[in-house]
């Protein structure tokens, strides 16, 4: 592949017949000087509508995730679409895939909220193919972001993109207990985003421009090729770096998927255990902790991810390995308070809700930075592919068998079905979730021993014999 690529949109940002004109000395309109683009092909100030464009699109992905979470075959489906999107990602028109992808997410998530409880497997099977959508944007948007943007400027559009998933997480909770309260009915949260994903489709038709792949970080010598996908994986297998920052941020995903389907219904067996609460034995229930977790998650979110970014860019300065040294540390910290949260749940519930959020917070600023290092030490021909391969590494290790794992764990802890060992047992299988964290900060503390050599052969990479043009 060239530099000049062909499917590029180069349609004006809403231009007419008279955009850039204006009056001369003598009254007679002449025209002004078009705003400068860049390498990518794409204007400054159109970039950064498009980075808004898919952060508002990052958001919906995650706040319909977690309107009714703990859908397992979404995940699936999710997980082993996402290598046929990163390979159609780094071979075709990203913007037209992530069109088709989210108006076919925002049909399904419609259709899935009228169908009944009489056909609980036709609501699994749409749920499940609600990951046909995010599976064509989550390998594929990052890679834009990329190519629109270099060093801490990217970093920073990057954080913007990110804010979207603990947001949207935490709005997902909220969205979904309140307008069941409101509607009295559970499909009616699934009402909610379809027609804000049809509003998503229209903006990225109409203003997301597809930039060059690479243009913006490409040295005069350097003509981008693509290679075939066997050896697009190979690359990746070679990378430490890549490896060991997906191992860490597998970690990551085990801990989230784990808190976002159990904190709730553990915070609310707390209270039964001590008294707080009384057991829910009609529906409906207390949904205050789910609501309450949904505003932490939203907040953390957003302090995590900026604080992550800021911290990283001081660090720069110092030492190349800021990133993974970041990334080590949120989860090493988050690991201690993680824990006191889990033991604390039967002393003191403000303690608790406390050391959730300090936890949260930790474990959060990761999102950018760990995004921002996969696109530094891949080439731009090869990152869909490896936005893939982390997408399927993290959930089939991370959030798609940690709820499982938990329930499990707990269920053989559990001696009776008494209320006390309901809380205790779940107690004890969320411990885990602390010593997971703590080998994520050892995979991202290997991840430095390499960040700088893999960084180098990334931006100074000479294509070989191997490659398909």
């Amino acid at each position: 592949m060239s530099r000049t690529d062909v499917s590029a949109d180069t349609t004006p940002f809403f231009s007419d017949d008279n955009e850039g004109e204006g009056p001369t000395d003598n009254g007679v309109v002449s025209p002004q000087p078009e705003e400068e683009e860049s390498a990518s092909g794409v204007s400054d100030r159109r970039a950064k509508v498009t980075v808004i464009v898919l952060c508002y699109i990052n958001l919906l992905n995650y706040m319909d995730r977690f309107t009714v979470a703990g859908n397992q075959l979404f995940i699936c489906s999710y997980m082993f679409l996402a290598p046929l999107f990163g390979y159609l990602g780094d071979r075709c028109n990203r913007k037209s895939i992530m069109c088709v992808g989210i108006f076919f997410w925002s049909l399904v998530t419609l259709a899935s909220s009228f169908i009944g409880k009489e056909h609980f497997w036709a609501l699994l099977l749409t749920r499940g193919l609600v990951g046909v959508g995010e599976a064509s944007y989550s390998t594929i948007a990052p890679t834009i972001i990329a190519d629109l943007f270099i060093k801490e400027t990217r970093t920073n559009m990057l954080s913007i993109f990110y804010f979207a998933i603990p947001v949207g997480s935490g709005l997902g909770y909220i969205v979904g207990s309140k307008v069941n309260d409101v509607a009295g009915d559970w499909h009616w949260a699934l009402r909610v985003t379809p027609g804000l994903g049809l509003l998503a489709v229209f903006l990225l038709f109409f203003v997301v421009q597809e930039p060059k792949r690479g243009a913006i970080e490409a040295r005069p010598e350097h003509t981008l090729h693509r290679t075939s996908w066997m050896m697009d994986i190979k690359a990746l297998c070679r990378n430490p770096s890549f490896i060991l920052s997906t191992f860490g941020f597998t970690t990551v995903a085990f801990v989230t998927g784990s808190l976002a389907l159990w904190a709730p219904a553990f915070l609310f067996r707390a209270g039964v255990f001590t008294g707080e609460k009384q057991p829910c034995l009609k529906v409906p229930c207390d949904n205050s902790d789910s609501v309450i977790f949904g505003i932490i998650t939203v907040v953390t979110g957003i302090l995590g991810v900026a604080s992550g970014v800021q911290v990283s860019k001081k660090l720069r300065t110092r030492t190349p390995r800021a990133d993974p040294l970041v990334c080590a540390a949120g989860l090493l910290l988050a690991a201690p308070f993680l824990y006191l949260s889990i033991m604390f749940a039967q002393a003191s519930t403000v303690a608790t809700y406390v050391f959730i959020f300090l936890g949260e917070t930790f474990l959060s600023m990761n999102w950018a930075v760990v995004a921002d290092m996969l696109l530094y030490v891949v080439i731009p021909t090869r990152r869909s592919t490896a936005e893939a391969f982390q997408i399927v590494l993290s959930h089939l290790l991370g959030d798609a068998i940690s709820p499982y794992l938990i329930g499990v764990v707990s269920d053989s802890i559990k001696k009776s079905d008494s209320y006390m060992w309901e809380f205790r047992s779940l107690q004890m299988s969320l411990l885990l979730c602390s010593f997971v964290a703590v080998g994520g900060g050892a995979f991202f503390l290997a991840t430095a021993l390499f960040i700088e050599q893999d960084r180098h052969l990334a931006e100074n990479y000479v294509p070989s014999g191997d490659t398909l043009k």
